[in-house]
């Protein structure tokens, strides 16, 4: 009991949960499925502390957890703080996990600010990698939802404005990712098209099959013959309408191909499992509904480590 105190003290609660389970199945001479799955696994989609909106966990924490439960990384999100800075820190507290940051051009940096991303590339570290395009405060978010409030625009009159597309030339010299964040499916292709033309070697449709994105498959696979990964986010499997979440991105991710995808968790919100514990489950889902290993290593490993250029 009283060692079960310290490592409470030394690595944080959240951690030592994960780190007893580890230890109770390696007694048992076999590992658990998710942690099997999870053994060098990338998620690209991590939400947590600290932050001004509700999270369940803080980001040194969620990078613990990841590491006692084999992942190689996560990456930390966060809709209106850039993360390159805090990825920094993270990575003194948890040697050998690889931990990303990046920025979403949502208001709270001044929406699509070239000044804003430059700056993140000259971050101590240069663990800022993901440039996402607005998310909550996208034009196509507030419309979708019917509100009222400021948005950020990406688009007018069918084409890119001209400073997006001198964002997406910085991500191009600099060698960053291109996530097309919570634009429409039309604005995301014209994204992944610019990006294309201006030579960015890595890009992602934000978590194509959630909203307020919506892309349909033949959306999908336009992007990826870009040069896009589609990220496929799990969020939590077994909450309201989970298997039918479930079974509808595994048919999407069978039409445009394993190649081509990326799963991911976008977990951290306050009532939701913890990142690595919902992102296992969700790798299991997708394995239960007939998906190899090779092909869930390919989505969960290969290809989040291509995107982030490791």
């Amino acid at each position: 009991m009283q060692r079960i105190v310290y490592l409470r003290m030394l690595i944080g609660t959240a951690t030592v949960a994960a780190l007893l389970g580890v230890i109770a199945l390696s007694g048992q001479g076999r590992p658990d499925d998710a942690v099997r799955e999870l053994s060098g696994a990338i998620d690209i989609h991590v939400h947590s502390d600290p932050d001004s909106r509700a999270r369940s966990i803080d980001a040194i924490d969620v990078a613990k957890l990841a590491k006692a439960k084999g992942m190689r990384g996560i990456v930390l999100k966060n809709h209106d703080d850039p993360t390159g800075g805090l990825a920094y820190i993270v990575r003194k507290e948890v040697p050998g996990l690889e931990v990303f940051g990046g920025i979403a051009l949502n208001l709270a940096v001044g929406g699509i600010n070239p000044a804003a991303v430059q700056h993140m590339t000259e971050v101590s570290g240069g663990w800022g990698r993901i440039v996402w395009m607005p998310t909550y405060d996208a034009e196509n978010h507030i419309r979708t939802g019917n509100e009222t409030r400021p948005f950020v625009s990406v688009s007018r009159n069918g084409d890119l404005l001209p400073e997006v597309k001198q964002v997406i030339g910085l991500i191009a010299r600099n060698g960053l990712v291109l996530a097309t964040g919570h634009s429409s499916p039309a604005e995301g292709l014209m994204l992944v098209r610019e990006g294309r033309r201006q030579g960015v070697q890595h890009m992602v449709v934000t978590h194509a099959t959630f909203t307020p994105v919506f892309m349909n498959v033949d959306q999908m696979k336009e992007a990826a013959r870009e040069g896009a990964f589609i990220e496929f986010a799990g969020g939590s499997v077994n909450g309201a309408g989970g298997a039918a979440r479930m079974d509808s991105m595994a048919d999407a991710i069978r039409k445009v191909g394993p190649d081509s995808c990326i799963l991911s968790s976008d977990l951290g919100q306050r009532g939701n499992p913890f990142p690595p514990d919902g992102f296992g489950a969700f790798l299991q889902a997708m394995r239960a509904r007939g998906f190899t290993e090779q092909e869930v290593d390919r989505m969960a490993k290969i290809n989040p480590a291509r995107l982030l250029g490791l």
